[in-house]
């Protein structure tokens, strides 16, 4: 089966720079976004990072690679949700939509990583 892109990228990136199938990975709507600029295709919240574990890098962020161990302990614990994301690169590329400001420690690196393991 042949692979299909899978990227991460800001909500706040111009559209060109996004391909495919768009999943809006935060839990929460990005701010200064209206929903008629941003439509994604779906929006799996279940998939995101459990609010305690966000706010909790949020206050320390040197606690990057626990994250990541923490995260995928939840990815883990919820094969629906992962499901969901797996079945729309299966089908072609994907873009992963997230407001997150630092483009390379972020969930959505996390979960692409996830999910480019399991295609």
């Amino acid at each position: 089966m042949a692979r299909f892109p899978l990227i991460v990228a800001r909500v706040y990136d111009p559209p060109e720079s996004m391909v495919g199938a768009h999943l809006l990975v935060d839990r929460l709507w990005p701010r200064g976004i209206s929903k008629a600029r941003l439509r994604p295709d779906d929006w799996p919240k279940e998939v995101t990072p459990s609010t305690a574990l966000r706010q909790w890098l949020h206050a320390d962020p040197g606690r990057w690679p626990e994250f990541r161990e923490r995260y995928e302990a939840e990815l883990a614990a919820n094969p629906a949700a992962v499901e969901r994301c797996l079945d729309w690169c299966r089908k072609g590329p994907v873009t992963l939509l997230t407001a997150a400001h630092d483009r390379d420690h972020n969930h959505a690196v996390v979960l692409r990583d996830w999910l480019d393991a399991r295609l």
